[in-house]
C-alpha cells in the first residue's frame, strides 16, 4: 500500500497516530533533528514518498538557542524543528511519525523497516528503497556533578555555538593533553579569562604550557569535587577537593560522543575509530542503500552543517532512484 498524505500526522498533540500495518517508501529516514527533516523537504520537493521517524527529545534539548544557523540565529530548538514540520505539511508524499525503529532488515531489493511507535501499539513494519540514517549521537559526560545539571547553558560543548553569549566573560575548559591545549587556545579568542582545568596531570608537554601561558591561559590540574550552578542554569563555581572555588561563567569541553542509536553498527554499516559512521563522498555508508547525515557522521557538529548534509544525502539518493528509474 503507498503511502497517501492521509497517512500524515504532527510529531506533537494528543491522541494515538494511526499507522498503516505495511507500507511502501521510496526512503526512510530515521531521526527527526535538522539533518533528518532537510532531507525530507529535499526529497518531498522531488516528489519521493518518505517517511520520517523520530523519538525522544534532540541533543540539544536543554539549550537555549541554535547559534550559528544562517536566519535562525538564537532560535529555541523546539521552534527550529516546529517550523521544519510546518514546512514539510505542503509535501503531501512526506509523512512523519514519533515512533522508535528498532531493526532494518537489508532485504534482496530494498529493506524492512521495523519501528516501535512512541505512544503505543505493535510494533509496525515498512519497506523502503532507501534509508537515511540521521539519529544523532549521545554525549556521555564526565562523572563529576553539576555536569549534567549545567549541560546546555553552563556546560558546553562548541565555542562556535554558545561563544558569543559568554564572551568577555570568566571561562573555564575542562580537558587534559592535547584536547586541553587546542580548546584553552580556541576559547582564548572569546575571553581573556580562561582557566583549564585537568581534574589531575595535565597531560600538556612543556611547550604547549608555554603557548597557553603567552596566551594568558593558566592551567590547574586540581582534582575536582563538582560545580555550583546558578538557577538560571549557568555556571557560578568550579569547587575543587581541597575546598578552593573557581569562580567561572561557562565551561567548555569535548565530550565522549557514542551513537544514539545502534542501528548502523547492528545493519553492517562501518564505523571510524571515533565511533561515527563511514560515508562516501555521495553520503552513502558502507551498506549499499544506506545513508547517513548530521552528527552520525564525521562532520563538525553544528545544526546547519547537519541540515546542509541531509540536504547532500537527499539529493544523492534522489539521483540513485532516478538512475534505477531510467535505465
Amino acid at each position: 500500500m503507498k503511502p497517501t498524505a492521509s497517512d500524515k500526522s504532527p510529531t506533537t498533540g494528543s491522541g494515538r497516530f494511526s499507522f498503516p500495518t505495511v507500507s511502501e517508501y521510496d526512503v526512510v529516514i530515521v531521526g527527526g533533528g535538522s539533518a533528518g527533516l532537510s532531507a525530507a523537504l529535499v526529497l518531498g520537493r522531488s516528489c519521493r514518498q518518505v517517511l520520517v521517524c523520530s523519538s525522544g527529545p534532540p541533543r540539544n534539548s536543554t539549550s537555549p538557542g541554535v547559534h550559528s544557523f544562517f536566519t535562525r540565529d538564537g532560535i529555541k530548538p523546539a521552534d527550529l524543528l516546529r517550523l521544519g514540520h510546518e514546512q514539510l505539511a505542503a509535501y503531501p508524499t512526506v509523512t512523519t511519525r514519533e515512533a522508535c525503529v528498532t531493526r532494518i532488515e537489508v532485504k534482496e531489493v530494498g529493506f524492512c523497516i521495523t519501528m516501535q511507535p512512541d505512544r503505543g501499539g505493535p510494533p509496525v513494519t515498512v519497506s523502503a528503497r532507501r534509508v537515511l540514517l540521521a539519529t544523532g549521537v549521545t554525549d556521555d559526560l564526565p562523572p563529576i556533578e553539576g555536569m549534567r545539571e549545567l549541560w546546555g547553558m553552563g556546560v558546553l560543548h562548541c565555542p562556535y555555538c554558545h561563544g558569543w553569549e559568554v564572551r568577555d566573560k570568566p571561562l573555564a575548559v575542562y580537558a587534559q593533553g592535547k584536547t586541553a591545549l587546542g580548546l584553552g587556545l580556541l576559547i582564548s579568542r572569546w575571553s581573556k579569562d580562561v582557566v583549564v582545568c585537568t581534574n589531575g596531570p595535565s597531560g600538556i608537554k612543556e611547550k604547549g604550557l608555554q603557548r597557553l601561558a603567552r596566551h594568558g591561559v593558566v592551567v590547574r590540574e586540581d582534582k575536582i569535587a563538582h560545580l555550583e550552578g546558578r538557577s538560571t542554569g549557568e555556571l557560578r563555581h568550579i569547587v575543587f577537593e581541597n575546598g578552593e572555588k573557581l569562580a567561572r561563567h561557562a565551561l567548555f569541553l569535548h565530550t565522549q560522543q557514542r551513537q544514539r542509536s545502534n542501528l548502523a553498527e547492528e545493519t553492517g554499516c562501518r564505523l571510524l575509530t571515533n565511533g561515527a559512521v563511514w560515508t562516501n563522498s555521495k553520503a552513502q555508508t558502507s551498506i549499499k542503500g544506506i545513508y547517513a547525515a548530521g552528527d552520525t557522521t564525521p562532520a563538525p557538529q553544528q545544526a546547519i552543517i547537519a541540515a546542509a548534509e541531509g540536504s547532500l544525502a537527499a539529493i544523492a539518493i534522489n539521483e540513485s532512484l532516478t538512475r534505477e528509474e531510467c535505465r
